[in-house]
Protein backbone atom coordinates (compact mmCIF):
# COMPACT_ATOMS: atom_id res chain seq x y z
CA UNK A 1 0.00 0.00 0.00
CA UNK A 2 1.62 3.56 -1.39
CA UNK A 3 2.52 6.23 1.21
CA UNK A 4 -0.03 8.78 -0.83
CA UNK A 5 -2.41 6.16 -0.01
CA UNK A 6 -1.83 5.93 3.58
CA UNK A 7 -1.37 9.92 3.42
CA UNK A 8 -4.94 10.26 1.86
CA UNK A 9 -6.36 8.29 4.34
CA UNK A 10 -4.91 9.25 7.50
CA UNK A 11 -4.73 13.35 6.59
CA UNK A 12 -8.77 14.09 8.15
CA UNK A 13 -7.90 12.34 11.10
CA UNK A 14 -5.38 15.10 12.32
CA UNK A 15 -8.62 17.92 12.07
CA UNK A 16 -9.27 18.75 15.47
CA UNK A 17 -12.96 19.40 16.13
CA UNK A 18 -14.53 20.68 19.51
CA UNK A 19 -14.85 17.75 21.64
CA UNK A 20 -18.60 18.04 22.53
CA UNK A 21 -18.98 17.14 18.51
CA UNK A 22 -16.88 13.55 19.15
CA UNK A 23 -19.29 11.06 18.80
CA UNK A 24 -17.86 8.81 21.84
CA UNK A 25 -18.43 12.09 24.00
CA UNK A 26 -22.05 11.85 22.85
CA UNK A 27 -22.41 8.37 23.29
CA UNK A 28 -21.29 8.96 26.74
CA UNK A 29 -23.25 12.29 27.55
CA UNK A 30 -26.20 10.03 26.38
CA UNK A 31 -25.76 7.40 28.53
CA UNK A 32 -25.10 9.26 31.59
CA UNK A 33 -28.92 11.52 30.61
CA UNK A 34 -30.61 8.00 29.93
CA UNK A 35 -29.76 6.41 33.07
CA UNK A 36 -30.84 9.78 35.23
CA UNK A 37 -33.50 10.34 33.19
CA UNK A 38 -34.71 6.52 33.54
CA UNK A 39 -34.55 6.71 37.27
CA UNK A 40 -36.55 9.60 37.07
CA UNK A 41 -39.16 7.23 35.25
CA UNK A 42 -39.07 4.63 37.43
CA UNK A 43 -39.22 6.68 40.61
CA UNK A 44 -42.53 8.97 38.94
CA UNK A 45 -44.14 5.35 38.79
CA UNK A 46 -46.94 4.47 36.65
CA UNK A 47 -50.05 6.31 36.29
CA UNK A 48 -53.31 5.87 38.17
CA UNK A 49 -54.65 3.17 35.40
CA UNK A 50 -51.36 1.20 35.52
CA UNK A 51 -50.39 2.77 32.56
CA UNK A 52 -46.14 4.06 32.15
CA UNK A 53 -46.00 7.53 32.76
CA UNK A 54 -45.32 9.89 30.16
CA UNK A 55 -41.58 9.56 30.25
CA UNK A 56 -41.34 5.93 30.46
CA UNK A 57 -43.22 5.89 27.34
CA UNK A 58 -41.34 8.53 25.82
CA UNK A 59 -37.94 6.65 26.37
CA UNK A 60 -39.71 3.22 25.56
CA UNK A 61 -40.56 4.63 22.14
CA UNK A 62 -37.73 6.37 21.12
CA UNK A 63 -35.45 3.51 22.27
CA UNK A 64 -37.67 1.07 20.31
CA UNK A 65 -37.81 3.65 17.08
CA UNK A 66 -34.21 3.85 16.89
CA UNK A 67 -33.68 -0.36 17.37
CA UNK A 68 -36.52 -0.54 14.12
CA UNK A 69 -34.95 1.20 12.11
CA UNK A 70 -31.32 -0.67 12.47
CA UNK A 71 -33.05 -3.56 12.10
CA UNK A 72 -35.03 -2.22 8.87
CA UNK A 73 -32.03 -2.24 7.29
CA UNK A 74 -30.45 -5.93 8.39
CA UNK A 75 -31.72 -7.78 5.25
CA UNK A 76 -30.23 -5.72 2.76
CA UNK A 77 -26.99 -4.99 4.20
CA UNK A 78 -26.12 -8.48 5.15
CA UNK A 79 -27.17 -9.57 1.86
CA UNK A 80 -25.59 -6.86 -0.26
CA UNK A 81 -22.04 -6.47 2.15
CA UNK A 82 -21.72 -10.65 1.98
CA UNK A 83 -21.66 -10.61 -1.90
CA UNK A 84 -20.22 -7.68 -2.19
CA UNK A 85 -17.07 -9.07 -0.37
CA UNK A 86 -17.02 -12.25 -1.86
CA UNK A 87 -16.47 -10.82 -4.79
CA UNK A 88 -13.92 -8.38 -3.59
CA UNK A 89 -11.44 -11.38 -2.94
CA UNK A 90 -10.72 -11.18 -6.54
CA UNK A 91 -8.88 -8.14 -5.38
CA UNK A 92 -7.51 -9.72 -2.73
CA UNK A 93 -4.14 -11.79 -3.44
CA UNK A 94 -3.94 -14.92 -1.31
CA UNK A 95 -7.87 -14.83 -0.64
CA UNK A 96 -7.97 -18.29 0.64
CA UNK A 97 -4.70 -18.34 2.86
CA UNK A 98 -6.67 -14.85 4.02
CA UNK A 99 -10.18 -17.05 4.58
CA UNK A 100 -7.98 -19.32 6.09
CA UNK A 101 -6.41 -17.49 8.79
CA UNK A 102 -9.66 -15.57 9.55
CA UNK A 103 -11.44 -18.61 10.41
CA UNK A 104 -8.45 -19.72 12.53
CA UNK A 105 -8.15 -17.14 14.51
CA UNK A 106 -11.91 -17.06 15.39
CA UNK A 107 -11.73 -20.27 16.42
CA UNK A 108 -8.45 -19.21 18.77
CA UNK A 109 -10.30 -16.50 20.39
CA UNK A 110 -14.01 -18.75 21.03
CA UNK A 111 -11.65 -21.55 22.71
CA UNK A 112 -9.96 -18.49 24.78
CA UNK A 113 -13.24 -16.75 25.77
CA UNK A 114 -14.95 -20.35 25.82
CA UNK A 115 -12.24 -21.39 28.82
CA UNK A 116 -12.57 -18.11 30.45
CA UNK A 117 -16.25 -18.73 30.92
CA UNK A 118 -15.63 -22.14 32.49
CA UNK A 119 -13.27 -21.45 35.01
CA UNK A 120 -15.56 -18.19 35.95
CA UNK A 121 -18.26 -20.59 36.29
CA UNK A 122 -16.71 -23.09 38.37
CA UNK A 123 -14.67 -20.74 40.46
CA UNK A 124 -17.46 -17.91 41.24
CA UNK A 125 -20.33 -20.74 41.16
CA UNK A 126 -23.18 -18.34 40.19
CA UNK A 127 -26.09 -20.93 40.95
CA UNK A 128 -25.27 -22.48 43.55
CA UNK A 129 -25.35 -18.66 44.81
CA UNK A 130 -29.26 -18.02 44.19
CA UNK A 131 -31.91 -19.09 46.16
CA UNK A 132 -33.88 -21.39 44.34
CA UNK A 133 -37.40 -19.40 46.00
CA UNK A 134 -36.35 -16.59 44.51
CA UNK A 135 -36.82 -17.38 40.62
CA UNK A 136 -39.47 -19.35 38.90
CA UNK A 137 -38.31 -21.78 36.14
CA UNK A 138 -39.76 -21.21 32.77
CA UNK A 139 -39.15 -23.02 29.26
CA UNK A 140 -38.00 -20.85 26.93
CA UNK A 141 -40.46 -20.28 23.79
CA UNK A 142 -37.88 -20.97 21.28
CA UNK A 143 -35.13 -23.79 21.57
CA UNK A 144 -31.90 -24.04 19.91
CA UNK A 145 -30.91 -27.57 18.28
CA UNK A 146 -28.22 -29.16 15.85
CA UNK A 147 -31.36 -30.59 13.98
CA UNK A 148 -32.51 -26.92 13.83
CA UNK A 149 -29.14 -25.39 12.86
CA UNK A 150 -28.41 -27.66 10.09
CA UNK A 151 -32.33 -27.67 8.66
CA UNK A 152 -32.42 -23.89 9.31
CA UNK A 153 -29.64 -23.62 6.72
CA UNK A 154 -32.23 -24.28 4.34
CA UNK A 155 -33.21 -21.09 2.71
CA UNK A 156 -37.61 -21.05 2.19
CA UNK A 157 -37.34 -18.23 -0.05
CA UNK A 158 -34.77 -15.82 -1.76
CA UNK A 159 -34.81 -13.09 1.20
CA UNK A 160 -35.31 -15.80 3.63
CA UNK A 161 -37.99 -14.00 4.49
CA UNK A 162 -41.27 -15.44 6.73
CA UNK A 163 -44.39 -13.81 7.89
CA UNK A 164 -46.42 -14.61 10.94
CA UNK A 165 -49.55 -13.84 11.49
CA UNK A 166 -51.82 -13.64 15.63
CA UNK A 167 -55.09 -12.71 16.72
CA UNK A 168 -55.85 -10.79 19.69
CA UNK A 169 -57.64 -13.11 21.90
CA UNK A 170 -59.80 -9.75 23.44
CA UNK A 171 -60.43 -7.91 19.95
CA UNK A 172 -60.36 -10.41 17.40
CA UNK A 173 -57.90 -8.14 14.99
CA UNK A 174 -55.32 -10.11 13.36
CA UNK A 175 -51.81 -8.33 13.22
CA UNK A 176 -48.86 -9.49 10.46
CA UNK A 177 -45.44 -9.29 10.99
CA UNK A 178 -42.51 -10.01 8.36
CA UNK A 179 -39.56 -11.89 9.95
CA UNK A 180 -36.15 -12.83 8.51
CA UNK A 181 -33.69 -15.64 9.02
CA UNK A 182 -30.16 -14.21 9.06
CA UNK A 183 -28.56 -17.62 8.58
CA UNK A 184 -30.39 -18.15 5.14
CA UNK A 185 -29.80 -14.57 4.30
CA UNK A 186 -26.07 -15.54 4.70
CA UNK A 187 -26.47 -19.02 2.57
CA UNK A 188 -28.07 -17.12 -0.13
CA UNK A 189 -25.47 -14.67 -0.18
CA UNK A 190 -22.59 -16.56 -0.03
CA UNK A 191 -24.22 -19.37 -2.92
CA UNK A 192 -24.78 -15.60 -5.04
CA UNK A 193 -20.91 -13.97 -4.36
CA UNK A 194 -19.49 -16.80 -5.35
CA UNK A 195 -21.30 -17.86 -8.61
CA UNK A 196 -20.67 -14.29 -9.63
CA UNK A 197 -16.64 -14.41 -8.28
CA UNK A 198 -16.59 -17.70 -10.73
CA UNK A 199 -18.45 -15.92 -13.57
CA UNK A 200 -15.74 -13.20 -13.61
CA UNK A 201 -16.19 -11.08 -16.44
CA UNK A 202 -19.65 -11.62 -17.22
CA UNK A 203 -20.58 -10.94 -13.68
CA UNK A 204 -18.97 -7.17 -13.50
CA UNK A 205 -22.67 -5.99 -14.56
CA UNK A 206 -23.85 -7.66 -11.23
CA UNK A 207 -21.07 -6.80 -9.35
CA UNK A 208 -20.98 -3.01 -10.02
CA UNK A 209 -25.04 -2.82 -8.99
CA UNK A 210 -23.95 -4.68 -6.01
CA UNK A 211 -21.52 -2.23 -4.58
CA UNK A 212 -22.86 0.74 -5.89
CA UNK A 213 -26.09 -0.91 -3.94
CA UNK A 214 -24.65 -1.11 -0.95
CA UNK A 215 -23.00 1.85 -0.93
CA UNK A 216 -26.64 3.43 -1.34
CA UNK A 217 -27.70 1.24 2.06
CA UNK A 218 -24.58 2.13 3.75
CA UNK A 219 -25.40 5.47 3.44
CA UNK A 220 -28.60 5.49 5.28
CA UNK A 221 -27.19 3.54 7.66
CA UNK A 222 -25.10 6.35 8.56
CA UNK A 223 -27.75 8.60 8.80
CA UNK A 224 -29.06 6.58 11.59
CA UNK A 225 -25.56 5.69 13.25
CA UNK A 226 -25.44 9.91 13.30
CA UNK A 227 -28.77 9.43 15.42
CA UNK A 228 -27.15 7.24 17.75
CA UNK A 229 -26.75 9.60 21.18
CA UNK A 230 -30.93 9.85 20.77
CA UNK A 231 -31.50 6.16 20.47
CA UNK A 232 -28.98 6.24 23.66
CA UNK A 233 -31.14 8.13 25.66
CA UNK A 234 -34.13 6.19 25.08
CA UNK A 235 -32.40 2.45 25.29
CA UNK A 236 -30.82 2.96 28.29
CA UNK A 237 -33.59 5.09 30.05
CA UNK A 238 -35.99 2.56 28.59
CA UNK A 239 -33.98 -0.42 30.51
CA UNK A 240 -33.79 1.34 33.75
CA UNK A 241 -37.08 2.09 33.83
CA UNK A 242 -38.46 -1.71 32.83
CA UNK A 243 -35.24 -3.75 34.61
CA UNK A 244 -34.23 -1.40 37.76
CA UNK A 245 -31.90 -3.15 39.95
CA UNK A 246 -34.16 -5.29 41.79
CA UNK A 247 -34.18 -8.55 38.96
CA UNK A 248 -29.96 -7.67 38.67
CA UNK A 249 -29.46 -8.15 42.22
CA UNK A 250 -31.71 -11.88 42.30
CA UNK A 251 -28.78 -12.57 39.75
CA UNK A 252 -26.11 -10.21 41.04
CA UNK A 253 -23.14 -13.15 40.76
CA UNK A 254 -24.13 -14.27 37.25
CA UNK A 255 -23.97 -11.05 36.31
CA UNK A 256 -20.74 -10.12 38.05
CA UNK A 257 -19.52 -13.65 36.30
CA UNK A 258 -20.46 -12.30 33.20
CA UNK A 259 -18.97 -9.17 33.22
CA UNK A 260 -15.75 -10.42 34.78
CA UNK A 261 -15.60 -13.09 31.77
CA UNK A 262 -16.08 -9.82 29.16
CA UNK A 263 -13.82 -7.70 31.03
CA UNK A 264 -10.63 -9.90 31.03
CA UNK A 265 -11.64 -10.81 27.31
CA UNK A 266 -11.63 -7.54 26.04
CA UNK A 267 -8.98 -6.06 28.34
CA UNK A 268 -6.76 -8.74 29.16
CA UNK A 269 -6.78 -11.44 25.95
CA UNK A 270 -7.27 -8.91 22.85
CA UNK A 271 -4.42 -6.92 24.51
CA UNK A 272 -2.13 -9.90 25.24
CA UNK A 273 -2.71 -10.86 21.19
CA UNK A 274 -1.92 -7.59 20.24
CA UNK A 275 0.90 -6.83 21.89
CA UNK A 276 1.85 -10.49 21.02
CA UNK A 277 1.73 -8.96 17.16
CA UNK A 278 3.69 -6.15 17.97
CA UNK A 279 0.36 -3.45 17.75
CA UNK A 280 -0.02 -0.51 19.89
CA UNK A 281 -2.90 -1.69 22.52
CA UNK A 282 -3.38 2.14 22.67
CA UNK A 283 -4.20 2.87 19.16
CA UNK A 284 -6.35 -0.54 18.88
CA UNK A 285 -8.69 0.59 21.59
CA UNK A 286 -8.82 4.12 20.36
CA UNK A 287 -9.74 3.15 17.00
CA UNK A 288 -12.00 0.50 17.80
CA UNK A 289 -14.26 2.50 20.56
CA UNK A 290 -16.58 4.22 18.54
CA UNK A 291 -17.89 1.07 17.23
CA UNK A 292 -17.68 -1.17 20.76
CA UNK A 293 -19.98 2.07 22.34
CA UNK A 294 -22.33 1.46 19.69
CA UNK A 295 -22.64 -1.81 20.15
CA UNK A 296 -23.01 -1.39 23.40
CA UNK A 297 -25.66 0.37 23.11
CA UNK A 298 -27.91 -0.93 20.07
CA UNK A 299 -26.85 -4.62 21.32
CA UNK A 300 -26.32 -5.35 17.41
CA UNK A 301 -23.11 -6.29 16.00
CA UNK A 302 -25.12 -6.30 12.49
CA UNK A 303 -26.70 -2.79 13.08
CA UNK A 304 -22.93 -1.73 14.06
CA UNK A 305 -21.46 -3.60 11.24
CA UNK A 306 -20.86 -0.44 8.54
CA UNK A 307 -19.45 1.40 11.78
CA UNK A 308 -17.07 -1.63 12.77
CA UNK A 309 -15.48 -1.57 9.32
CA UNK A 310 -15.14 1.92 8.41
CA UNK A 311 -13.21 1.62 12.25
CA UNK A 312 -11.19 -1.55 10.65
CA UNK A 313 -10.55 0.22 7.82
CA UNK A 314 -9.81 3.84 8.36
CA UNK A 315 -8.28 3.60 11.92
CA UNK A 316 -7.10 0.44 12.41
CA UNK A 317 -5.42 -0.09 8.63
CA UNK A 318 -6.49 -3.08 7.45
CA UNK A 319 -7.17 -3.09 3.45
CA UNK A 320 -10.67 -2.47 2.21
CA UNK A 321 -10.84 -5.28 -0.59
CA UNK A 322 -9.72 -7.88 3.12
CA UNK A 323 -12.29 -6.08 5.32
CA UNK A 324 -14.94 -5.86 3.52
CA UNK A 325 -14.84 -9.67 3.70
CA UNK A 326 -13.86 -10.40 7.05
CA UNK A 327 -15.31 -7.64 8.85
CA UNK A 328 -18.94 -8.54 7.53
CA UNK A 329 -18.37 -12.87 7.80
CA UNK A 330 -17.40 -11.99 11.48
CA UNK A 331 -20.48 -10.08 11.93
CA UNK A 332 -22.51 -13.20 11.72
CA UNK A 333 -20.27 -15.79 13.15
CA UNK A 334 -17.56 -14.06 15.39
CA UNK A 335 -19.13 -14.02 18.92
CA UNK A 336 -16.85 -14.65 21.91
CA UNK A 337 -19.43 -12.55 24.26
CA UNK A 338 -22.57 -14.45 23.06
CA UNK A 339 -21.40 -17.73 21.88
CA UNK A 340 -18.47 -18.22 24.36
CA UNK A 341 -18.52 -16.48 27.29
CA UNK A 342 -21.85 -16.44 28.18
CA UNK A 343 -23.35 -19.96 27.15
CA UNK A 344 -20.22 -21.53 29.30
CA UNK A 345 -20.94 -19.47 32.46
CA UNK A 346 -24.72 -20.06 31.73
CA UNK A 347 -24.67 -23.45 31.27
CA UNK A 348 -22.81 -24.30 34.36
CA UNK A 349 -24.81 -21.45 36.20
CA UNK A 350 -27.96 -24.05 35.48
CA UNK A 351 -26.40 -26.96 36.27
CA UNK A 352 -25.55 -25.80 39.84
CA UNK A 353 -29.02 -24.17 40.02
CA UNK A 354 -30.69 -27.68 39.73
CA UNK A 355 -27.61 -29.13 41.57
CA UNK A 356 -26.20 -31.13 38.92
CA UNK A 357 -22.85 -32.08 38.60
CA UNK A 358 -20.99 -31.60 35.38
CA UNK A 359 -18.34 -34.24 34.26
CA UNK A 360 -15.16 -33.56 32.03
CA UNK A 361 -16.98 -34.94 28.61
CA UNK A 362 -19.83 -32.09 29.51
CA UNK A 363 -17.32 -29.33 29.94
CA UNK A 364 -15.83 -30.77 26.51
CA UNK A 365 -18.88 -30.29 25.06
CA UNK A 366 -19.09 -26.60 26.01
CA UNK A 367 -16.08 -25.89 24.19
CA UNK A 368 -17.03 -27.64 21.19
CA UNK A 369 -20.78 -26.27 20.91
CA UNK A 370 -19.28 -22.63 21.48
CA UNK A 371 -16.35 -23.03 19.15
CA UNK A 372 -18.28 -24.60 16.51
CA UNK A 373 -22.02 -23.54 17.20
CA UNK A 374 -21.70 -19.67 16.72
CA UNK A 375 -23.28 -19.57 13.23
CA UNK A 376 -26.29 -21.19 15.06
CA UNK A 377 -26.90 -17.67 16.69
CA UNK A 378 -27.09 -15.87 13.27
CA UNK A 379 -30.77 -14.53 12.61
CA UNK A 380 -32.34 -15.83 16.24
CA UNK A 381 -32.75 -14.59 19.31
CA UNK A 382 -28.83 -14.61 19.45
CA UNK A 383 -27.16 -15.92 22.87
CA UNK A 384 -30.68 -17.25 23.83
CA UNK A 385 -31.03 -19.71 21.39
CA UNK A 386 -26.77 -20.69 21.73
CA UNK A 387 -27.68 -21.26 25.38
CA UNK A 388 -30.39 -23.64 24.78
CA UNK A 389 -28.56 -25.42 22.03
CA UNK A 390 -25.58 -25.71 24.90
CA UNK A 391 -28.11 -26.89 27.19
CA UNK A 392 -30.15 -29.38 24.88
CA UNK A 393 -26.20 -30.46 24.23
CA UNK A 394 -25.47 -31.20 27.85
CA UNK A 395 -28.91 -32.39 28.51
CA UNK A 396 -29.45 -29.57 31.12
CA UNK A 397 -32.99 -28.59 31.90
CA UNK A 398 -34.00 -26.13 29.68
CA UNK A 399 -36.23 -24.53 32.42
CA UNK A 400 -32.60 -22.68 33.14
CA UNK A 401 -32.55 -20.38 30.19
CA UNK A 402 -36.09 -18.92 31.97
CA UNK A 403 -34.02 -18.39 34.80
CA UNK A 404 -31.95 -15.77 33.02
CA UNK A 405 -34.14 -13.90 30.75
CA UNK A 406 -35.00 -11.31 33.03
CA UNK A 407 -31.36 -9.61 32.77
CA UNK A 408 -30.81 -10.80 29.32
CA UNK A 409 -30.61 -7.00 27.96
CA UNK A 410 -28.24 -6.13 30.38
CA UNK A 411 -25.57 -8.56 29.54
CA UNK A 412 -26.49 -8.48 25.78
CA UNK A 413 -25.33 -4.64 26.17
CA UNK A 414 -21.98 -6.13 26.98
CA UNK A 415 -21.50 -9.24 25.12
CA UNK A 416 -22.56 -7.38 21.76
CA UNK A 417 -19.62 -4.49 22.69
CA UNK A 418 -16.87 -7.57 22.72
CA UNK A 419 -18.46 -9.29 19.83
CA UNK A 420 -17.71 -6.31 18.05
CA UNK A 421 -14.25 -5.41 19.50
CA UNK A 422 -13.27 -9.19 18.33
CA UNK A 423 -14.89 -8.54 15.01
CA UNK A 424 -12.50 -5.43 14.35
CA UNK A 425 -9.28 -7.78 16.14
CA UNK A 426 -8.82 -10.62 14.18
CA UNK A 427 -9.07 -8.86 10.16
CA UNK A 428 -5.96 -6.41 12.13
CA UNK A 429 -4.20 -9.66 13.67
CA UNK A 430 -4.49 -11.53 10.18
CA UNK A 431 -3.38 -8.36 8.53
CA UNK A 432 -0.73 -7.94 10.55
CA UNK A 433 0.48 -11.66 10.15
CA UNK A 434 0.03 -11.19 6.29
CA UNK A 435 2.09 -7.88 6.05
CA UNK A 436 -0.78 -6.18 4.58
CA UNK A 437 -1.64 -4.32 7.45
CA UNK A 438 -0.85 0.02 6.92
CA UNK A 439 0.65 0.83 9.74
CA UNK A 440 0.83 4.51 8.95
CA UNK A 441 -2.80 4.79 9.69
CA UNK A 442 -3.07 2.12 12.49
CA UNK A 443 -0.52 4.35 14.29
CA UNK A 444 -2.39 7.98 13.09
CA UNK A 445 -3.66 10.11 15.62
CA UNK A 446 -7.53 9.44 16.06
CA UNK A 447 -9.52 12.31 15.80
CA UNK A 448 -12.20 10.72 18.10
CA UNK A 449 -15.06 11.59 14.93
CA UNK A 450 -15.43 8.21 12.92
CA UNK A 451 -18.06 10.47 10.67
CA UNK A 452 -14.63 13.18 10.18
CA UNK A 453 -13.60 11.57 6.85
CA UNK A 454 -17.01 10.59 5.20
CA UNK A 455 -15.86 13.48 2.18
CA UNK A 456 -13.30 10.22 1.42
CA UNK A 457 -16.53 8.73 0.11
CA UNK A 458 -16.41 9.95 -2.92
CA UNK A 459 -12.56 9.19 -3.58
CA UNK A 460 -11.95 6.03 -6.25
CA UNK A 461 -11.45 2.69 -3.71
CA UNK A 462 -7.92 2.84 -4.70
CA UNK A 463 -7.67 5.88 -2.79
CA UNK A 464 -9.77 4.75 0.23
CA UNK A 465 -8.01 1.46 1.38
Amino acid sequence: MSSATSKNAAAPAKRKKPFYRSFGFQITIALVAGVLLGLLARQLGPDAEGNPNGLAATLSTIGSGYVTLLRTAVVPLIFLAIVASITQLRNVTNAARLAGQTLLWFGITALIAVTIGIVLGVTIQPGARVDAGELTPDVPSSVGSWWSFLTGLIPQNFLGLSVSTSINPETGAASSSVGYNVLQIIVISVAIGIAALKLGKRAEPFVSFTESALKVVQRVLWWIIRIAPIGTLGLIGSAVVTYGWEKLTTLLWFAVAIYIGLALVLFVVYPVLLKTHGLSIRQYFSGVWPAVQLAFVSRSSIGTLPLTQRVTERNLGVPREYASFAVPFGATTKMDGCAAIYPAIAAIFVAQFFGLELNAVQYLLIVVVSVVGSAATAGTTGATVMLTLTLTTLGLPLEGVGLLLAIDPILDMGRTAVNVAGQALVPTIVAKREGILDRELYDAERSGDPFADDSADELEPSARA
